[in-house]
């Protein structure tokens, strides 16, 4: 299993920042959770960080975006962290990946009986949680609909507004940052643009982009201003 834990090409660079911002997550748990969960925990127990540092900053790669928000809503719903390792350990060696939050048939699987969060796999293989409160299922279903997965059913674009929005994070376009699908410009230029009175007809017309694609920079950017 390959493990990111270091810069390279295509798989994104995602400050705490950038992962609060993306995922609409508060910054203050976003930290909490990588730097005592995430990165001491996971790490301890695997023997692999799945962060690395850049400067006094911690990054993480594209998977680790999207398996984070699935611990992050496991963990809000009361399952103990350890429990989230032990299921996350025998999940990436059922599926013989590194990213196994990040794996379609295994969010997809994900299911709630009372307090219980259990995954159904196809397999007919069960792995159960036990939480102290109810998962917000709805969360994690919307969220899988923003995900396109790649023939190995690995998470490889993000929509963060959804697929109708041209909006999306991927890892090998501008280090993963969110732009205007298929171009290489970020959605901020655009508002920026907007907010100084710029009308929107001369914006589209300046970066050869649809009204539509303009509509959804602004749309994107505004919940942040």
């Amino acid at each position: 299993m390959k493990f990111e834990n270091k810069i390279d090409l295509g798989i994104g660079i995602y400050t705490i920042s950038d992962i609060a911002s993306i995922l609409h997550l508060k910054y203050f748990k976003v930290e909490r959770l990588l730097n005592e969960y995430w990165d001491k925990r996971f790490s301890d127990e695997l023997g692999k960080k799945y962060s690395w540092s850049i400067g006094k900053s911690k990054a993480v790669s594209f998977h680790t975006l999207v398996e984070f928000y699935i611990f992050f809503q496991l963990r809000e719903s009361g399952v103990s962290t350890q429990q989230i390792i032990k299921a996350h350990s025998e999940l990436s060696n059922m599926y013989e990946t590194a990213f196994p939050f990040a794996v379609s048939q295994i969010i997809e699987s994900i299911r709630c009986v009372g307090k219980r969060i259990v995954f159904e796999l196809k397999s007919g293989d069960i792995v159960d949680l036990n939480a102290t409160k109810q998962l917000n299922l709805k969360f994690i279903q919307e969220f899988a609909k923003k995900i396109v997965f790649d023939k190995n059913n690995l998470a490889e674009k993000f929509y963060p507004m959804g697929k109708k929005s041209s909006i999306v994070v991927n890892p090998h376009n501008q280090f993963g940052q969110p732009v205007i699908d298929k171009t290489n410009i970020f959605p901020e230029t655009i508002y920026n643009l907007y907010k100084s009175k710029e009308s929107k007809k001369f914006i589209a017309a300046s970066y050869d982009l649809s009204l539509k694609q303009v509509d959804d920079a602004i749309a994107y950017c505004k919940p942040a201003a």
